[in-house]
This record gives C-alpha cells, sequence and structure tokens, in this order.
C-alpha cells in the first residue's frame, strides 16, 4: 500500500500496548486497526481515520493486513461504478496473491473467491446476474406482501397473549426467513435450525462450517428436486433461465441469495424498530400520519444500513482515489455506514433524509443489491403490521441496557426487548388479502391518518346515504387505504 511505513502481516506483539489502553487500536507502523480492543466502536474509528486522511484512509483489517477504507459518499460511489479500475474478484488482492492473508485469515470467509455474480466480471458477470435478475423479475410482488403480513400475524400471535416479546430472537430474525424459504420454493424448510444456521453461518467459526454444510445440503436438495420438477418459484426460474446454470452455480446462488437477503433485513428490521420504541419524534411522526413506514425504513437505511461495510473492492490498475494514490492489487473496503455520514453531502446527521434514496446501503453499479424490492418490502409490511397489532408496544428495558455486537461488516442488535397489553391470537388464514401497494406506488402509514374532510360528491351524480359509522366518515385517502388492504 501506498502509506509508508505499513507493518508487515503477523509482526505485531500485542504486548505492545496493554488491551483497552488509547493507543491499542494503532499498529507500530501508524495505521490504525478495525479490529481488536481499540476497535469496539468503528464509528468512532471512521471519524478518526476522516479527520487524519481524508475520504480515503489505509487501515488495517485482522492480522495488520493494510487495506483501505473508502470513508467519502462520492468517493464510494466512483469505486462502485468504476468496474475499469476496481473489481470484486478478491484474486486480484496483492496479500492474497503472496500468501500474506492465508487459508485461515477470520476473514476469509469474506475474501474466499467463488464462481458467483458478486465475484464476477466481464461476459460471465452479465451470464450469472442475468440469471438472478431474472429470476427476480418473475417474482409476484404482491402476493409477497401478503405473505409477509401473514408471516408477521403468525409470529405475533406466538407472543401476543403473553404482554412481553423479544423482537429480534421472536420477530427480526424470523420473518426474513420465513419469506425467503417462500420466495425459493421451499417453505417446508423453515424452522428454528435453519434460522440458527443462517445466524451463525457468516461468523467463520468452527460451528459456522456446519452450518454451511446445513444450508448447501437443503439448496442442493431443493436445487435437484426443481430441476426434475419445477414450479413457479425463484429456484425454478433460475433453474430455467437462458443462461442455462449448472446444479452447483444454481445452489450457490441460492445460498448467497437467501444469506445476504435474511442477514440485513433482519438487521433493517430490528433497526427500523429500535429506532420507533426509543425515538419519541419518529414515533410521533408515524402515528401523525407526517411520516410513513417506508420512509422510516428509507430514514433507517442512512442511519444504521443493515451492513456496515462490504469487503472488499481491489484495484485493477494505479489508480487515484479521495487524494490517496490507490496502487494495483490494494484492498478497498466499501464504507457504507461512514460514507452515509459524508459531512460534504450530509453535514446536519439528524436531518430527516425523506424523499432521498442515495444512501449506500444497497451498494450501486454492477454489483448492486439486485433484491432490495424485496428487503423493502419485508422491512415495509412487517413492521406496518406488527405495529398495528401492538399499537401499545413499548420498550422493557433503559435504552443504554440494549447490547450489540459489532463487526468490521455490520453492526447487530442483540435483542430488542417489549412489553404491551396482552392480545388475543388472530386466525392468519381469515385475514383479508392486507394487499399492499407495490414499491412504485404512492406509500401508506402505519396507523390511522390525520382525519381528512370526506369528499363532496358530484352535483350531477346522485349518491345513496352513507352507511351510519361510529365516527366520522373517512376521507378518501383511507376509504382507498382501506379498498388496497381488502379491509
Amino acid at each position: 500500500m501506498t502509506p509508508e511505513p505499513v507493518t508487515p502481516a503477523g509482526t505485531y506483539d500485542p504486548t505492545a500496548a496493554p488491551p483497552g489502553c488509547p493507543a491499542h487500536d494503532i499498529a507500530p507502523g501508524g495505521l490504525r486497526r478495525l479490529y481488536g480492543p481499540g476497535a469496539e466502536d468503528l464509528e468512532a474509528v471512521y471519524e478518526k481515520l476522516r479527520a487524519e486522511h481524508g475520504p480515503v484512509a489505509p487501515a488495517l483489517v485482522h492480522e495488520d493486513v493494510p487495506i483501505w477504507v473508502v470513508l467519502g459518499h462520492t468517493e464510494n460511489m466512483h469505486m462502485v461504478r468504476t468496474p475499469s479500475h476496481y473489481s470484486r474478484d478478491t484474486r486480484l488482492w496483492g496479500p492474497m496473491q503472496d500468501g500474506t492473508v492465508k487459508p485461515d485469515h477470520p476473514l476469509m470467509p469474506h475474501l474466499a473467491w467463488q464462481p458467483l455474480c458478486c465475484h464476477a466480471e466481464g461476459d460471465e458477470h452479465l451470464r450469472l446476474r442475468g440469471a438472478v435478475n431474472g429470476a427476480i423479475s418473475t417474482i409476484d410482488h404482491r402476493g409477497v406482501r401478503r405473505h409477509i403480513n401473514r408471516a408477521t400475524q403468525h409470529l405475533v400471535n406466538k407472543f401476543c397473549e403473553q404482554g412481553s416479546a423479544d423482537l429480534v430472537s421472536q420477530f427480526a430474525e424470523r420473518l426474513p426467513m420465513m419469506v425467503m424459504c417462500e420466495i425459493l420454493g421451499m417453505p417446508d424448510e423453515y424452522n428454528d435450525r435453519i434460522v440458527e444456521a443462517a445466524r451463525d453461518l457468516p461468523k467463520g467459526t468452527e460451528t459456522a462450517i456446519a452450518s454451511n454444510e446445513y444450508i448447501m445440503d437443503v439448496l442442493m436438495r431443493l436445487t435437484a428436486r426443481r430441476r426434475a420438477e419445477p414450479e413457479d418459484d425463484f429456484t425454478s426460474h433460475l433453474i430455467n433461465h437462458p443462461a442455462r446454470l449448472t446444479d452447483q452455480e444454481v445452489s450457490q446462488h441460492l445460498r448467497l441469495v437467501l444469506i445476504i437477503a435474511y442477514e440485513s433485513t433482519a438487521n433493517l428490521l430490528a433497526n427500523v424498530l429500535r429506532v420507533v420504541l426509543t425515538d419519541p419524534r419518529f414515533r410521533a411522526q408515524l402515528n401523525g400520519g407526517q411520516m410513513t413506514v417506508p420512509q422510516a425504513v428509507e430514514q433507517s437505511m442512512w442511519d444504521e444500513p443493515p451492513f456496515s461495510t462490504i469487503l472488499g473492492y481491489f484495484a485493477k490498475q494505479d489508480a487515484e482515489l479521495g487524494g490517496q494514490r490507490i496502487r494495483r492489487g490494494d484492498g478497498l473496503i466499501l464504507g457504507i455506514a461512514p460514507g452515509n455520514v459524508d459531512p460534504r453531502v450530509r453535514p446536519d446527521t439528524k436531518a430527516n433524509m425523506q424523499g432521498n434514496r442515495s444512501h449506500l446501503a444497497f451498494s450501486g453499479g454492477p454489483h448492486e443489491c439486485p433484491g432490495q424490492d424485496i428487503g423493502r418490502a419485508i422491512a415495509d409490511v412487517g413492521v406496518d403490521a406488527l405495529l398495528t397489532r401492538l399499537p401499545d408496544a413499548e420498550l422493557a428495558c433503559e435504552e443504554h441496557e440494549l447490547q450489540w455486537t459489532e463487526t468490521i461488516s455490520n453492526r447487530h442488535l442483540v435483542d430488542l426487548p417489549v412489553k404491551f397489553a396482552p392480545k388475543p391470537q388472530q386466525d392468519v388464514m381469515a385475514l383479508p388479502a392486507h394487499r399492499m401497494p407495490s414499491q412504485r406506488s404512492n406509500d401508506w402509514q402505519v396507523s390511522t391518518p390525520l382525519p381528512q374532510a370526506a369528499a363532496a360528491p358530484e352535483p350531477s351524480v346522485p349518491t345513496p346515504a352513507p352507511t351510519p359509522e361510529p365516527v366520522g366518515r373517512p376521507g378518501v385517502f383511507q376509504r382507498l387505504l382501506r379498498w388496497w388492504r381488502g379491509e
């Protein structure tokens, strides 16, 4: 890497600075570490790097391997949109080529190259990505939204009579898997084990290996079953796409879609619900109709994106980025969270970002997340349906008692305990269709909008007398909303 001197991998002496020492996050070569005792608060580390180096900063990942962290919003967007200069093929990384990064490196689950669209380039990327995009285009978004609502009601039924719940383990970590199993065409595979395996798999631990084997066994059996008997689901359309993916390619891409969608959406759900429960102004805007659930979700993706960073991009040639000289073979981290708070594009981080979707949560360029509308739908419908069932839910602990686990890739809420007045269960199958507007149509509100004046009838058209109601006749928007929901 350009900044000198760079500490060679494996030369760091942990006794050089005692754990907890303010200097512990700085290596002997002067570069800051993105791991270890000095990196519990990576948000603070990124701001120190920004102050010291600007929008692109040198840093160290595990075992003191040098890497660039892209902190600027503009610089991140330039990197992901310039495939001629920056690739996601990890085999290009210098430390991978010279053996500095060994097979047992802690970040190898993120770095190991695989024949997937997210690592491919050129014609191969177009072939694999085209198959994934083609399969996604066949998804019935309105049908998926109805399934999300019913799945939410099913989960709420399990704890609504108790008057308390943990909205992470009992909701946020379960709803995405229920939905993804339905989309992929394996609803019978949903159970506690697949939820636990999906949460464990990205950790790179010894148990994660077994979790990965279990997930792959499920997906390979699904692939073989759909190859023999195709149905109208994501897996069948992926298999039958003109790109003619092999069974191995199909199962590997199913794993990619399942795990990424699950992890990101579970974090997104937890983050949105936490803000609703801890920020009275935020909740008041929802309840008062000044903010819709989709807008709340977008705000969360600015403030707490599901993935903090993506590792990584790799320089195909010498280049300049953010005032730094990037050499061929250098690795770069896509800084989603730090890019979202770049003071050049967001001087006031507390400002409301309604209507602005230029956050980095879904990356950009050729490798932009292809399933982002599904993730948004799960969060939009799930949060709306949950808060409609439990409008009085409130945090069952002090906000400062909430715990997080943080890695270089994301910040995960451990639990979110809530309490509420016990509610009766609902017959999920007897519920109305609860039709939700598509992602591209007008948003809807989490609760009853502010009262609106009833629409005046056309003078030339006779209108029947309205049916008496216990409250004022709802406005046009409210009646349209009820029609969408099948009420």
